[in-house]
């Protein structure tokens, strides 16, 4: 029997702090130690997640408690490293960063803490010995788990990605394009071809293959829903498509949470559950890999439970067998 993890939840009032509450509450072998929230410090943690009424009494702390085995970072992105530079935190605490500070080779490293990208279907070896992770982001994990496959075989080259993602996406703080009035019966492109995430997907795929030949050519968009991404990458390939589905399948053959699947995805499979699932589809040359997965679980907090269980020799899918909300 495990001793159970002692968590400390670092910026817990937004939606990834607050899907982490609710999926660590249900862990079998974890406990939460605290949750840390400058803002709102003493208030019950269900005032600020509602959904969570009835479930804990837990408050919310503006202290840090030392004697933590993990620390889980749900800050925005440039807070997580001015978190580390403004507080000593004991070296026998790991580290789960869900901002995008620590996913690059130039920026993995701080003091003497070097992150591993905790993409489990790629480093899973690494990640059950590292100390501190730096959780993909959402977009970025879509793509790249529609594209390793491909990369391993060193077939890549340019790809064509669009992907639509819902609100939640965008944080918990209200903006011109995340409030309702704006996003219902709505739907837009932004961040053309300059997404932040595209760095990271190349960096990721660099790892299976040189990239040289690697283009990655992508338009996100904004979807008038809250949860989940959908995406559909195409490139040129000459494999039939059996060999293609053979390749896939061989390639996801031990992941826990990537599944293939034979008949076309829909966003309602993966909706608060910490799957990602695939289709192939192909005409002539063309192959289109659509992907889809929950960007606040499999894109966020879910895959932060799934690096821990993995960094403490866990079962990995400890506490993240969720059920699809599919109608």
């Amino acid at each position: 029997m495990h001793s159970k993890i002692k968590v400390g939840i670092i910026g817990g009032a937004g939606y990834t702090g607050g899907e982490l509450i609710r999926l660590l509450l249900q862990h079998p072998y974890a406990h939460i130690h605290f949750v840390h929230s400058n803002s709102h410090a003493q208030q019950k943690v269900s005032t600020v997640h509602t959904d969570l009424i009835g479930d804990t009494d837990l408050l919310f702390t503006n202290t840090l408690l030392t004697d933590a085995d993990v620390y889980f970072l749900c800050v925005g992105h440039g807070a997580a490293k001015k978190f580390l530079e403004e507080n000593t935190i004991e070296s026998h605490i790991k580290i789960v960063d869900l901002s995008q500070d620590f996913r690059l080779k130039q920026t993995a490293s701080m003091g003497n803490r070097t992150f591993i990208y905790g993409l489990p279907e790629l480093n899973k070896t690494a990640i059950q010995t590292a100390n501190n992770i730096a959780n993909p982001g959402c977009f970025a994990t879509t793509i790249e788990l529609g594209l390793l496959p491909l990369a391993n075989a060193g077939i890549l080259g340019d790809v064509f990605t669009t992907g639509i993602t819902g609100s939640t996406g965008a944080g918990q703080a209200p903006s011109a394009t995340t409030h309702f009035s704006w996003r219902a019966n709505n739907i837009s492109a932004y961040k053309t071809l300059q997404h932040q995430h595209l760095h990271e997907i190349g960096q990721t795929l660099e790892q299976l293959q040189e990239n040289d030949g690697i283009a990655i050519h992508f338009i996100p968009w904004r979807g008038d829903f809250t949860r989940g991404i959908f995406v559909s990458s195409m490139i040129d390939c000459a494999f039939p498509l059996n060999e293609l589905k053979e390749m896939y399948q061989q390639y996801y053959k031990d992941a826990a949470f990537t599944h293939v699947c034979d008949s076309m995805i829909d966003l309602k499979q993966v909706v608060n559950t910490n799957k990602c699932l695939l289709h192939l589809e192909k005409q002539g040359n063309k192959l289109v890999i659509h992907s889809a997965l929950d960007n606040l679980l499999k894109g966020a907090s879910g895959q932060a439970v799934q690096n821990m269980n993995l960094m403490f020799g866990l079962p990995e899918t400890a506490g993240l067998q969720l059920k699809a909300s599919a109608f």
